[in-house]
């Protein structure tokens, strides 16, 4: 005679495909989508380490950028890098700083896991010792350059550590810019 009854072997049965239900959605939810954010600390941190930086533009001037101040500007989902700037006509003597703020809408590049500045845009180009025209010219090159050079640097990468949670690799998929840093989305890799 069997020790265990049928009605209570099917209450067995049903307790451990309970149990093991539990167990599979609580290991959904580890692989789900998660939301990290990055504090602007860690973005400027990321920013730092890539200047200063010499360019030049339309072989007419030298252009070195330093000292990049990175803002917030949750309300239009873009942020601004303040840089100075020191500009020196190869032909010339004499050298002019000023400053240079560029914004833009930042995204996340899940590929190279890394967040870019697209869109950028020059909002302010000022150099001491230039007239007004002129500044409106050295304005308008910098926005060409910006243009080209910006959208290939990074403004933060990921470390592959960090898109690793439970043994489940994540990718970054969407960022949204707040008041203070950026809060992204991270999805398991398929």
């Amino acid at each position: 005679m069997p020790l265990i009854s049928l009605p209570r072997r099917r209450l067995v049965a049903l307790a451990s495909s309970v149990a093991l239900g539990s167990l599979l959605s609580a290991c959904a939810t580890l692989s789900g989508p998660r939301q990290v954010d990055i504090p602007l600390a860690k973005l400027q941190a990321g920013l730092d380490r890539r200047f200063p930086m010499d360019n030049r533009l339309f072989d007419l001037l030298d252009l070195r950028l330093s000292h990049p101040r990175l803002s917030l500007l949750p309300e239009m989902d873009r942020v601004a890098v303040g840089l100075e700037a020191y500009v020196a006509p190869p032909f010339m003597q004499q050298a002019f700083t000023g400053t240079l703020t560029v914004s833009g809408r930042l995204v996340v590049d899940a590929a190279r896991g890394a967040v870019f500045m697209r869109e950028p845009r020059v909002d302010s180009f000022t150099l001491s010792g230039i007239d007004s025209s002129r500044q409106q010219q050295l304005a308008g090159a910098a926005n060409s350059l910006m243009a080209r050079l910006v959208p290939d640097i990074p403004v933060y990468n990921f470390r592959m550590e960090d898109l690793r949670y439970a043994g489940i690799q994540f990718v970054p998929t969407r960022l949204v810019t707040t008041r203070t840093g950026l809060r992204v989305t991270l999805e398991p890799q398929p």
